[in-house]
């Protein structure tokens, strides 16, 4: 468990890292208020993802090690986004449609709604 838990953390290490300097970099090649950070590592993050995913399922190049370092630490550090798109594919793909719209509807929803009563809470 702690052998895994310190892969995760150096692979979400490096994801983080990757996150910060694409962040960074969008900020500086772009003057716009759409967020091509966050945007970016997202859309990226789930190619990563569904490609690691892909070949976890497939084929045994990636061992639970690797996995745990790529999926769980690298993309989880990189974006949540790409856990949250997989985890809609997979209920997309098992026809669970009241799950996939329950999780979609409420993320966005709540996840909204929790974001301003944070800020609401610390501005009074």
């Amino acid at each position: 468990m702690i052998k895994a838990m310190l892969i995760a953390g150096l692979g979400g290490f490096i994801g983080t890292c990757l996150r910060f300097l694409t962040g960074k970099l969008c900020h500086v090649i772009t003057v716009s208020a759409f967020p091509w950070g966050t945007f970016a590592v997202n859309v990226v993050g789930s190619f990563v993802i569904g490609i690691f995913f892909g070949l976890a399922e497939k084929t045994n190049v990636i061992s639970p090690s690797m996995n745990v370092f790529l999926i769980t630490g690298f993309c989880g550090g990189f974006t949540t986004f790409s856990s949250f798109a997989d985890d809609m594919y997979l209920l997309l793909q098992q026809r669970h449609w009241l799950y996939f719209w329950l999780y979609f509807g409420l993320s966005a929803v709540l996840g909204l709604l929790l974001v301003w009563l944070g800020r609401s809470l610390v501005k009074a």
